[in-house]
């Protein structure tokens, strides 16, 4: 898919669809939420700014096209507190359509929505995926044996099938790195299948120290992927399973990143993303499909942090209001939001530094000052 373009139109292309494809379906999830409540929708907007394209709907919703593509929104109706507007602006409120008017649960719904709907987008797409093209599992084959390895001192070959480890059927190359990594310094009997003809190896898994605890390494590399056509009734549930691995490996890996024992190199932005769509798009319509399962669940999981600005801040002023019994008061929520903004800010920033580190403009700046 677009791998007929040029890498300078076919990444904006792809980052496009990409991107249009996440902001449409999140705010599609509050836009669905507010009509379920009975919160009329003012404004449907795919990007900011100036519109490029714009139509309203016979209820009343501008949907448009802004000319900024870095997000979106949905403007409800009669979304401030009263006391926060004019009297001209609270005569032009529909009674019983506001945004404000609805119970503490309706707007917590609205909200959460967007975030839900970016999940169900990632099951759905995976769950599509594994039923027409298959899932992919890494097969046990032995890609690559390193130099001076325990896998190269007991006799393992490339393109070895490892079957068995002491007996235990392996069927995927995950399984042979959990037994490896429990076993440090203990001798595996392996059974491998190398040419049709199976025999038994004994491999030692080297121990190394990592994070205070000794794991085992064997000191091969996988690398061949096989895709099983899953059934609907068996593609549904590995849909959602693997819309919460990626959610829990984020989780994970923002985590480590927080208490700094994982890089945070890996933290992109949109200039990281627009040139991973473009890449992504040239191995083809299944490949940009799991890219966008993969961003959906993480769009999902990132407006749900408890940050100001975000759904999830927004999430938590309800729970403050409902433990309260009334809404914190407005400075409260006024420096709580731009407390947000600045973090956002600073997160934006440092993300785009790291993509064009990645890209290697920074180098090329820095060589120049040198």
């Amino acid at each position: 898919m677009l791998d007929f373009l040029p890498s300078f139109l076919r990444t904006p292309l792809a980052f496009g669809i990409v991107l249009g494809v996440l902001v449409f379906i999140h705010e599609l999830g509050h836009y669905l939420a507010a009509r379920w409540c009975g919160v009329h929708v003012e404004t449907f907007s795919i990007g900011f700014g100036k519109a490029i394209v714009s139509w309203t709907d016979r209820l009343g919703t501008v949907w448009k096209i802004a000319w900024l593509p870095l997000g979106g929104y949905v403007k409800l109706h009669g979304l401030e507190r009263p006391e926060d507007v004019s009297d001209a602006v609270k005569a032009s409120w529909q009674p019983g359509r506001t945004f404000h008017g609805k119970s503490l649960g309706q707007r917590a719904i609205v909200i959460a929505a967007g975030p839900f709907a970016n999940f169900v987008l990632a099951a759905v797409l995976f769950t599509a995926l594994f039923a027409v093209v298959g899932r992919g599992v890494v097969v046990p084959v032995v890609g690559e044996v390193i130099a001076d390895s325990a896998a190269a001192h007991g006799g393992l070959q490339t393109g070895d099938r490892i079957t068995a480890i002491d007996g235990r059927p392996i069927e995927r190359f995950e399984q042979i790195q959990r037994s490896v990594a429990a076993s440090p310094g203990q001798p595996l009997r392996l059974t491998v299948s190398s040419g049709g003809v199976s025999h038994d190896l004994t491999v030692t898994p080297a121990a190394e120290t990592s994070k205070g605890h000794a794991i085992g390494i064997l000191g091969i590399r996988g690398g061949a992927i096989e895709y099983h056509r899953l059934s609907p009734l068996q593609a549904l549930p590995a849909g959602l399973e693997e819309t919460w691995e990626v959610t829990r490996t984020t989780v994970v890996a923002l985590w480590g990143m927080i208490v700094r024992t994982q890089s945070t190199d890996d933290l992109s932005g949109p200039l990281g993303i627009a040139r991973l769509s473009g890449q992504v798009a040239a191995l083809g319509v299944a490949s940009l499909v799991s890219l966008i399962a993969v961003l959906s669940a993480n769009l999902g999981l990132f407006n749900l942090f408890p940050i100001p600005v975000l759904d999830g801040g927004h999430l938590v002023f309800y729970l403050a209001e409902a433990l309260r019994g009334r809404p914190l008061p407005p400075r409260a929520q006024e420096y709580s939001f731009r407390a947000g903004l600045a973090l956002l800010a600073g997160l934006f920033v440092f993300a785009t530094w790291n993509d064009l580190s990645h890209i290697g403009i920074v180098r090329w700046v820095v060589s120049l000052i040198g």
